[in-house]
């Protein structure tokens, strides 16, 4: 797989998106990445569908920190996950459960 931009990354996340694994599940995930680069895009999932917008919204259940390069690097499978968690890379503030399934949902 081609190295992916910010853009790009969230642009393909609603076409990556796996209802199958969702179930039921309604939630809002806000992504703060910072630095250079960064940007702030919201995906509301519900009813088997994912929506991506820019920016940012007002009550998210879960609000995912990173700087950009670093979320870029684990997407693009350079950077695993739970080790940049555990390094603080990565900052997970409200549901963690659903930062969890985040793999699952998105079939990375």
């Amino acid at each position: 797989m081609a190295v992916m931009t910010l853009k790009e990354i969230f642009e393909a996340m609603p076409g990556r998106f796996l209802p199958e694994k969702a179930g039921d599940l309604q939630a809002v995930i806000q992504f703060d990445l910072t630095g250079e680069g960064g940007a702030q895009y919201y995906a509301t999932i519900g009813k088997g569908a994912c929506a991506v917008a820019e920016g940012t919204t007002p009550n998210p259940t879960m609000t995912f920190s990173a700087a950009a390069a670093d979320y870029i690097s684990m997407i693009n499978g350079q950077l695993n996950p739970m080790q940049a968690f555990m390094q603080g890379k990565i900052k997970v503030k409200g549901d963690m459960s659903l930062a969890l399934k985040m793999q699952t949902l998105f079939g990375m």
